[in-house]
């Protein structure tokens, strides 16, 4: 009997590629509102899971911004018949009540998917792209971007892990 296209990503592609990123991970979390000025630096949590057979990962995270906690949650997957990573992404201080969808490619250890994010007080979206490395087995960076709608990129929350278990 044949394996299925995901079975052999679970043994040999992508799927097994991103299943590196599984495990407890704490470090610390960076945000910046603005271009080259650190607005808070605050201790981060994260677990990495994988559900439904491994065909997904779950990555929930719980942390602080100015001694405020937050927590999120976010569904990674790789679209095999697409040849792309999609992502929704839940949280409790950027997204409020949305639920951001983002969609992307693998670059260097990792992927990035790009999403958006608008509403009454920003009627012009603006871009908000994620960046997942495994830069070894057990460091992982999740640097996430701003992207305003004349284009300019800049960096917006950066949080290095050390894996822990």
């Amino acid at each position: 009997m044949s394996k299925t296209k995901f079975e052999i990503s679970l043994e040999s592609g992508i799927h097994q590629h991103i299943h590196a990123m599984v495990g407890d991970w704490e470090g610390a979390t960076k945000t910046w509102f603005e271009p080259d000025v650190v607005a808070d630096e605050s201790p981060m949590r994260g677990s990495i899971k994988p559900i439904l057979d491994g065909r997904f990962l779950l990555y929930q995270y719980h942390g602080s911004m100015s001694g405020k906690s937050f927590e999120g949650s976010a569904t990674i997957g790789y679209d095999i018949a697409n040849e792309k990573f999609q992502v929704s992404w839940i949280d409790s201080f950027h997204m409020g009540t949305a639920i951001m969808l983002s969609e992307g490619a693998s670059v260097e250890n990792g992927f990035s998917v790009l999403g958006s994010y608008g509403g009454p007080d920003i009627p012009v979206p603006w871009g908000w792209r994620t960046v997942f490395q495994l830069n070894e087995p057990n460091q992982l960076t999740i640097t996430a971007y701003n992207i305003s709608p004349e284009g300019q990129e800049s960096k917006a929350t950066e949080t290095i892990y050390r894996r822990i278990s």
